[in-house]
């Protein structure tokens, strides 16, 4: 499988992709989604959801081959934790 060379900083992978979900993504989320996984082409806007990060990943990569991946976990502050727990956020 090739990689995805990254053509932004961290910093601005993060806000770009922040702000796709905040004002385009989550507005459309329903309670259904919570633990779902969300992602988001930071380019285009482009986004799958699915119920594991390798298949939500993998749908967008079959539309947008070149997608730069931002991964959102439906309802939490992180997509992983080390040691413990997620820490929900507000319901979408």
């Amino acid at each position: 499988m090739a990689t995805t060379e990254r053509r932004y900083s961290k910093e601005e992978f993060a806000r770009r992709g922040g702000t796709i979900y905040e004002k385009e993504i989550r507005p459309r989320l329903t309670r259904k989604e919570i633990g779902k996984f969300v992602a988001i082409d930071i380019e285009t806007g482009g986004y799958e959801i699915a119920a594991n990060e390798m298949k939500a990943g993998d749908k967008l990569l079959k539309r947008i081959p070149d997608a730069q991946i931002w991964m959102v976990r439906v309802g939490y502050r992180t997509v992983h934790r080390i040691g413990g727990q997620h820490q929900r956020q507000e319901a979408p």
